[in-house]
């Protein structure tokens, strides 16, 4: 937890409030709705997400991932739609709509990856036409998570699920 530093233009009862353990409600509300910041993903090996966790889970773990990254990407950025179960419900009925509704997800995605970047300050490098061509052979989540990888990178040592400033 961060305390406020002097000259932030609070009272001294408000300092020692806030010091004690909790924080004014007016304090609370503004901190849900800072847009400069959000809060850092995990950063994942790509070969495991790829290949090892996929084999030993028999796919489930990819369901998950799927779900967890677009969670994961609302949380960084709330500019970025949460659309986890949107995502993880186009992959279970996907078969309803033979297939397109995952598709649309999945380039879709890259989107969202590509929104992080820029808000991350680095220069946009997920493409999903590229992502599109890599999954059809079998190489999606390890294109996706290596561009995920990237944005959690620029943070340096911030572990997962503190919050850090966006840049754009």
């Amino acid at each position: 937890m961060s305390y406020p530093q002097q000259g932030q233009g609070q009272s001294h009862q408000q300092q020692q409030a806030y010091q004690g353990g909790y924080a004014p409600a007016q304090q609370q509300q503004q901190g849900a709705v800072a847009r400069g910041t959000g809060i850092n993903m995990k950063r994942r090996n790509p070969a495991g997400v790829w290949l090892g966790l996929p084999i030993i889970t028999f796919g489930i773990y990819g369901l998950v991932w799927f779900f967890k990254v677009h969670n994961e990407l609302h949380e960084y950025d709330r500019r970025i739609d949460n659309a986890a179960t949107n995502a993880l419900l186009s992959m279970l009925f996907g078969a309803i709509t033979l297939g397109i509704w995952p598709l649309i997800m999945w380039v879709k995605l890259a989107g969202r990856i590509a929104q992080a970047q820029r808000a991350a300050g680095l220069q946009p490098s997920c493409s999903g036409g590229m992502g599109f061509l890599l999954g059809i052979i079998g190489f999606g989540t390890l294109y996706y998570q290596i561009q995920l990888n990237k944005v959690v990178d620029r943070y340096g040592e911030t572990p997962a699920g503190q919050q850090v400033s966006l840049v754009a």
